[in-house]
């Protein structure tokens, strides 16, 4: 059977994650940073800003390590895949997409436990 290109552009994005945190590119999204002076704003040395960047991806890696089975499969699939895309990977917006949408899902369920409101009664004219 032949897929159609469209299919085949898109199919990467629906391969299932393995059950550990992934192994990101940070270098490119680090150096970007550093040539914009953006890690601490204070040293306009690049070599030091871009080791600060790597430093704090690192951190944040063990941080998600330590979270990961607690995340839903299907939010580390999609943002995994969503963090991989265009070329900058980062861990910080990988957290952020996880972080989020686990909050997201909890909001939902709170939400479904609430009893319904009774209706309002409409005024009078």
């Amino acid at each position: 059977m032949i897929l159609p290109p469209a299919l085949l552009l898109g199919a990467h994005l629906m391969l299932p994650v393995a059950d550990s945190v992934p192994t990101l590119n940070v270098d490119q999204v680090c150096q970007g940073i550093a040539q914009q002076g953006g890690v601490s704003f204070h040293d306009t040395d690049i070599t030091e800003e871009k080791k600060n960047c790597l430093d704090s991806e690192q951190a944040i890696r063990a941080e998600l390590a330590k979270q990961w089975s607690s995340f839903a499969p299907a939010d580390k699939t999609a943002c995994t895949n969503e963090s991989m895309m265009g070329g900058e990977s980062s861990y910080t917006e990988l957290l952020t997409c996880l972080e989020m949408a686990r909050d997201v899902r909890t909001m939902k369920s709170d939400q479904a436990k609430q009893p319904a409101a009774p209706p309002r009664a409409k005024p009078k004219p």
